[in-house]
């Protein structure tokens, strides 16, 4: 049976993730849902959309980042009944530098009829970055924007 909350919906994700399921967790979008990151830099992409979008971006996820355990996973209700805001922290290790890695993440979660239709996640690309041993590369990016 599909989830039918914003946090049953949530709660599948520190399911999958370990699984390295990501064609379930891309099943877990609305048709023309969005994922956003607001702080993204880089070649991070900023707006997903569509569950399709959420697919292809999720698909070579397992080569970069192993995500082992989703923990420390907190859900705060809103007035709006089909949100959520959720602190979490993911534990794991990086593919290319077999470095591990602890980050975490605040993330706007809102569903209708248990899919999601925008999922708003919000983390440092400087951890990332920096676990994933591309810290240079970002940082270059940053300089090369703000000489623009």
């Amino acid at each position: 049976m599909p989830p039918r909350t914003s946090e049953e919906t949530f709660r599948r994700l520190p399911e999958l993730m370990p699984a390295k399921d990501m064609d379930a967790i891309a099943d877990l979008w609305a048709e023309h849902g969005t994922a956003e990151f607001p702080f993204a830099e880089g070649t991070s992409p900023r707006q997903l959309t569509g569950r399709e979008a959420v697919r292809d971006y999720l698909a070579g996820y397992p080569d970069l980042m192993d995500v082992q355990a989703i923990a420390t996973v907190t859900v705060h209700h809103t007035d709006q009944p089909d949100t959520i805001v959720v602190e979490l922290t993911a534990h794991g290790g990086t593919v290319a530098t077999d470095e591990p890695y602890q980050l975490d993440y605040i993330t706007v979660l809102t569903t209708h009829c248990g899919l999601i239709t925008c999922y708003r996640d919000y983390w440092s690309p400087l951890t990332a970055a920096s676990a994933a041993g591309t810290l240079p590369e970002l940082l270059g990016s940053l300089r090369s924007q703000a000489t623009r």
